[in-house]
């Protein structure tokens, strides 16, 4: 009985939390379907007086083709820093060899480069090999920019992963990608899990990248949703309207995948 109440009062500021997160989302949600007149300091908890849908439909109109823009970028970008970090992490992981170590903490490094600190150089590179102002450099940018972090996450997930089931693969006959292919990549999906929705939600939440290396009809949402509040007077129905729409993807990303997010990260792959 006295676990039960403990139990019971340990959800209290659990509830208070989210009701606290939830909170922005609300006025998000109900400042959208407002009309002009009806935006205010002094109402802007109040509902709608009427739930007219025209923001979200004038927002979702200006914002259809940088949201195209997005998830061309973020789809490959993920996917493809993942099978990398993927490999990068087997390599480093099961296959030691000598200066193994000293390429994992180079890799590492990247992480904590300072994003301001290489645009010069970066937009002089991307220029030079003819990406500049592309939806492909961009691309590019975010699958390098991705590689330490999965790589960390499948390196110690791998590492987690008893070398005798490798030598007995190894004993079978078995070469270094037939390990990978049959035996550790099919059970680092967790793993794939973890990466892949971070990936998604690092290059959809960019907005740095996207507007110094790429044309504006190659920008992504990002860059779009700060373009609708410029100007002197802003239409806060349609800010909001148009900023739940370019949250939308990420919160349903966790919202259906939330559950296999946890499971990968208790599964090991973010474990040291």
């Amino acid at each position: 009985m006295i676990r039960s109440r403990t139990r019971y009062w340990s959800y209290i500021p659990l509830v208070l939390l989210v009701i606290f997160y939830l909170i922005p989302i609300y006025i998000m949600v109900i400042t959208g379907f407002k009309a002009g007149d009806e935006i205010s300091v002094k109402t802007m908890w109040d509902l709608p007086k009427t739930m007219g849908v025209e923001n979200y439909l004038k927002a979702f109109k200006q914002l259809a083709p940088n949201l195209l823009n997005s998830f061309k970028v973020v789809i490959p970008a993920a996917i493809l820093s993942s099978i990398l970090g993927s490999l990068n992490g087997y390599v480093l992981a099961k296959w030691k060899f000598k200066g193994a170590d000293v390429i994992f903490t180079l890799i590492l490094f990247g992480m904590f480069i300072p994003y301001q600190s290489v645009l010069i150089p970066l937009v002089q590179f991307m220029d030079s090999i003819g990406l500049y102002g592309s939806i492909p450099g961009l691309i590019l940018v975010h699958i390098i920019y991705g590689i330490p972090i999965t790589t960390l996450t499948f390196r110690n997930y791998y590492a987690s992963i008893p070398n005798e089931l490798v030598e007995a693969a190894k004993i079978d006959g078995a070469d270094m990608l037939g390990i990978y292919r049959k035996i550790l990549l099919p059970i680092s999906i967790p793993s794939f899990v973890v990466v892949l929705i971070w990936q998604f939600t690092q290059a959809w939440n960019d907005f740095l990248f996207s507007v110094i290396l790429t044309q504006p009809q190659n920008w992504t949402v990002t860059v779009a949703l700060n373009n609708i509040s410029g100007g002197q007077i802003i239409p806060w129905n349609l800010q909001m309207a148009a900023s739940l729409l370019a949250a939308l993807p990420t919160l349903l990303v966790y919202i259906f995948l939330g559950r296999y997010f946890l499971r990968g990260m208790m599964a090991g792959s973010l474990k040291g």
